[in-house]
C-alpha cells in the first residue's frame, strides 16, 4: 500500500462525516501510525483520519513537538462551557491561511483509546479549540465553515491565490 497523502481543500472528502470505529484491532493501529507519519511530515498539531482520506472517527493531537501523541477514537464533546473565546486557527489541508474562530473556552471530551478503553479529558484554551476543530472535521465541518461568509470567502480567495502562486 502506498504512503497516505494529505487531502487539500477543496477536496470533497473533507466534507464527509466519518462513521465510528467499531473494531479496535491491528488495522486501526496501523491507520493511526500512518496518520502520525503524516502529522510529523506536515508539522501538524492535530489531524484526523479523514485528512488522509480514511473515513473513521480518529483524531490525533500533539500540542508541542516532542510531546507524546494522543489518539482519540470516536471522540465526542460531552460538555462545552457557555463562555466562548477567539482562537487563531488554520489547517494543514489549507496551508497558509489563518483566521480567528470563536469556540467554547473549555470542553470535556469522551473518547476511546486504541484498545477501546473509555476516557474523558477536560481541556481549556488552545487545546480545547484544537479538539473542537478536529471533532468538527470528523463531522464534515471544515474549519472555515465557522467563519462569517465574508471572512470565509476572503480566506478561500487568499488560498486560491496562494495555490496559483505555487505557495
Amino acid at each position: 500500500m502506498s504512503a497516505p497523502t494529505l487531502l487539500l481543500y477543496p477536496d470533497p472528502r473533507l466534507r464527509l462525516v466519518a462513521p465510528p470505529v467499531e473494531h479496535f484491532d491491528d488495522e486501526l493501529a496501523g491507520s493511526v501510525r500512518d496518520l502520525e507519519a503524516v502529522m510529523r511530515a506536515v508539522s501538524a498539531l492535530g489531524l484526523t483520519l479523514p485528512h488522509i482520506g480514511r473515513l473513521q472517527r480518529v483524531v490525533i493531537l500533539r500540542m508541542e513537538p516532542g510531546d507524546p501523541i494522543t489518539a482519540y477514537v470516536n471522540p465526542e464533546i460531552v460538555w462545552a462551557s457557555p463562555e466562548i473565546g477567539p482562537q487563531t486557527e488554520g489547517s494543514v489541508s489549507m496551508p497558509g491561511i489563518m483566521e480567528v474562530v470563536e469556540r467554547a473556552v473549555e470542553v470535556r471530551v469522551r473518547y476511546r483509546d486504541l484498545s477501546g478503553a473509555v476516557h474523558e479529558e477536560a481541556a481549556e484554551g488552545f487545546r480545547a479549540a484544537c479538539l473542537q476543530h478536529e471533532i468538527d472535521q470528523l463531522d464534515g465541518i471544515f474549519w472555515i465553515d465557522r467563519l462569517s461568509r465574508l471572512r470565509r470567502d476572503r480566506a478561500i480567495k487568499r488560498f486560491t491565490k496562494l495555490r496559483r502562486a505555487g505557495g
